[in-house]
């Protein structure tokens, strides 16, 4: 139960939420300073929600290089498969504008 409860309270923030949703639907992995351009959030406060989604074990990280990216963890429950459901009906014309520039920004990236 403390899984569940743990994953509810990562995800009643909006800011973890549209990290999750933006994980979610890009399909890619992310760094902090993407994140931070994105949702034009303080790096400081993207890190402290990283570290809460990563304790309720709904992000992993992986260090490439000097950059650290954030994927979201491996569904292994049929619970997590229902709330990544879930998240993937929030509509994306509540995003739209963090959408434009996620897009951008990975683009850019060197290949």
């Amino acid at each position: 139960m403390d899984e569940h409860i743990n994953i509810f309270k990562a995800l009643s923030d909006a800011t973890r939420l549209k990290i999750v949703w933006l994980l979610t639907n890009i399909d890619e992995k992310i760094c902090v300073s993407e994140i931070v351009e994105v949702l034009d959030e303080y790096q400081y406060n993207v890190s402290r929600h990283l570290k809460i989604l990563k304790k309720a074990n709904l992000v992993e990280e992986v260090k490439e290089g000097k950059w650290v990216f954030y994927y979201l963890t491996p569904i292994k429950s049929e619970f997590r498969q229902l709330i990544q459901e879930a998240i993937k009906t929030i509509p994306e014309s509540q995003m739209n504008n963090e959408i434009h520039k996620c897009k951008l920004l990975l683009a850019e990236r060197p290949k």
